[in-house]
């Protein structure tokens, strides 16, 4: 299930693409699909080491255990997102594949 803090991510994002759209700060086109995936894989990663880092902290005995089960629960739900649009992305490609020229 996402968090509230996965949800206004994604929200936030959304809303600077929009801001970014056509006719506005000089790109006619917006972001490029590759800045998106780029800026995707890069916040799965910080996810990531946020959830190792509440790990460690509570090896060490430093963080709630609560904080740690958000940390992984947000991370699973990054990477599944991701391997969602990795999916569609393949499919995508491999339909475009199987058009006639």
């Amino acid at each position: 299930m996402a968090s509230p803090t996965v949800a206004a991510n994604a929200y936030a994002n959304l809303a600077r693409i929009l801001e970014s759209g056509p006719g506005k700060s000089g790109e006619s086109n917006g972001p490029s699909f590759s800045a998106l995936l780029k800026d995707a894989v890069g916040s799965v990663a910080e996810v990531g080491r946020k959830a190792d880092a509440q790990t460690v902290s509570m090896a060490q005995g430093k963080a709630n255990v609560m904080d740690v089960v958000t940390a992984v629960a947000e991370t699973d739900v990054a990477v599944s997102t991701l391997v969602s649009v990795r999916d569609r992305v393949i499919a995508a490609y491999e339909d475009i594949m199987k058009m006639p020229i």
